[in-house]
């Protein structure tokens, strides 16, 4: 996988450092580095702890360095994030744009027409990336954003734009992660088997004499109520535990009819 790190710049809240290395566990990275925080023990504060929820390990190999230059040392591309695009400076893309670009991989999953068209490769291949994110009051200075390849905007309300510092570390960690091809989701629970004919069968039984008892059904004229309720079943795909409920149901419809006579 890519080396990838994520560069917070000047943070004053501990609690978006917690929340930030939480998002990164979650997304599965784990470096981090923090240029100049305004607190020398941020690592330390209770906060910052409480906030990480779990994501201890992340903030005891996290780096605290005084300058930019530090931080960005060993990586080979770098992005800032900035809500506004400069005047001078990179490009601003959407962190999904961006990333196609980087890795070739379309994130959007769409119809594919008859004949694949070729993917897109990306224009150099890197060895390491880095985020950026300022201040929390500010954001990014513009010289930093100078030093950076690209300028990652989340398309946001263009009336309500700006984000929690951790919330936009959250969101640029997705996007990567599922360019990088994602992780597998699987399900909690294992699909349960289906009840078998023989049940629905006995099912049907069961509720033919409950709806004769309740006289909803006439025996002398059942017409197709059966047949049709048993397409219905089978339909479905009752499970063994569906059948049992059901036939419960049934039972204390019957119950409940024989007493009131």
């Amino acid at each position: 996988m890519m080396r990838t790190r994520f560069i917070l710049i000047e943070t004053s809240h501990p609690g978006n450092v917690g929340a930030a290395a939480r998002a990164l566990k979650v997304m599965g990275f784990d470096e981090m580095i923090l240029v100049a925080p305004r607190y020398a023990n941020i690592l330390r504060k209770e906060e910052t702890i409480q906030r990480a929820s779990g994501a201890n390990d992340v903030l005891e190999q996290t780096r605290i360095v005084d300058t930019l230059e530090e931080a960005c040392d060993g990586i080979s591309h770098l992005c800032a994030t900035a809500m506004t695009p400069r005047d001078f400076g990179p490009p601003t893309r959407s962190p999904r744009e961006h990333f196609e670009m980087l890795t070739g991989r379309s994130l959007v999953q769409t119809q594919m027409p008859a004949v694949k068209a070729e993917e897109p490769q990306p224009k150099e291949a890197i060895s390491s990336i880095g985020f950026l994110f300022g201040s929390e009051r500010f954001g990014m200075k513009n010289e930093d954003v100078y030093k950076c390849h690209v300028a990652l905007s989340i398309p946001t309300n263009p009336q309500f734009g700006s984000l929690n510092l951790a919330a936009a570390i959250q969101l640029v960690a997705y996007e990567w992660r599922l360019a990088l091809g994602g992780f597998p989701v699987s399900p909690h629970v294992a699909d349960a088997p289906l009840a078998d004919a023989a049940q629905v069968a006995g099912l049907l039984t069961h509720l033919e004499k409950a709806l004769v008892e309740i006289g909803f059904l006439d025996p002398l004229a059942p017409k197709k109520l059966m047949p049709r309720l048993n397409q219905l079943f089978n339909r479905a795909d009752l499970t063994p535990e569906e059948i049992h409920i059901l036939r419960g149901v049934a039972k204390a419809m019957i119950e409940t009819a024989q007493s009131k006579r």
